[in-house]
């Protein structure tokens, strides 16, 4: 008398013999799917910083090893790929293709995540946000990566003195006005910096050192002058210079 074969014994031999059960199909199948459906996902948030909140290994795999490999294989390593796809990424950020710039920091970060370039120019987008929560956390990595970088100080601080502006946590002012001190020390020429320095003085009641930073950022660049903080200068104390009345 013949006993049946158990379950688990014929699927092996079914799978010894090259025939795929149904269980199995259904399996790969299922696996294909997922994976199609999780790089459609990621291209689908390729605007979003960091493609929506991935880590780089996953957001590497759901792109495609070869796909990423395609697009280092022009440079001599990723990390020269990745510098790249970031300088392309602030040049469509200045003719303000906003979705094409953080496509082009999202591949950059994929790259090379030590990129800082990848997350200031993420974090530069996110700004545009009715919070400055993510800009704030994207370029907190971006200066983790070069904490002596003017322009990364200077955009962190500024984000920190928005934020000031919503909470009016004293704190957020005192890391911002940090930020921004850090940032003309780096660089003396940095007007922007100087500029939003004058603001968090400003803020502070401090009038007179808010004119002297407003004059060392109009020394550098008169296009930096902000003319609304100026005018609200101008009702707490005259300008010590004589230049705006």
């Amino acid at each position: 008398m013949k006993l049946p074969i158990p379950v688990f014994l014929l699927t092996a031999l079914l799978l010894g013999a090259g025939l795929q059960p149904t269980l199995a199909q259904r399996a790969g199948k299922a696996a294909k799917t997922a994976t199609a459906d999780t790089r459609e996902a990621v291209l689908g948030s390729r605007s979003q910083p960091l493609f929506g909140g991935l880590s780089a290994v996953q957001a590497e795999q759901a792109l495609g090893p070869a796909t990423v490999a395609g697009l280092a294989g022009s440079f001599p390593s990723r990390a020269e790929a990745s510098q790249f796809f970031s300088r392309k990424g602030y040049e469509y950020l200045v003719e303000n293709q906003r979705d094409t710039a953080a496509y082009r920091f999202n591949l950059a970060w994929v790259l090379d995540p030590s990129n800082a370039n990848a997350y200031h120019g993420l974090g530069v987008l996110a700004s545009s946000n009715p919070t400055p929560e993510q800009a704030i956390e994207l370029l907190e990595k971006s200066l983790t990566l070069a904490p002596t970088n003017s322009s990364f100080l200077s955009d962190l601080g500024t984000s920190y003195l928005i934020r000031y502006e919503q909470s009016k946590k004293k704190k957020d002012l005192k890391t911002g006005t940090e930020l921004l001190q850090k940032a003309t020390t780096q660089d003396p020429a940095n007007a922007n910096a100087w500029q939003q320095l004058a603001r968090a003085y400003y803020y502070q009641e401090q009038y007179a050192q808010a004119w002297e930073a407003v004059h060392k950022g109009q020394a550098t660049s008169i296009a930096s002058v902000d003319f609304g903080l100026i005018a609200d200068l101008l009702t707490h104390l005259p300008d010590p210079k004589g230049t705006y009345k």
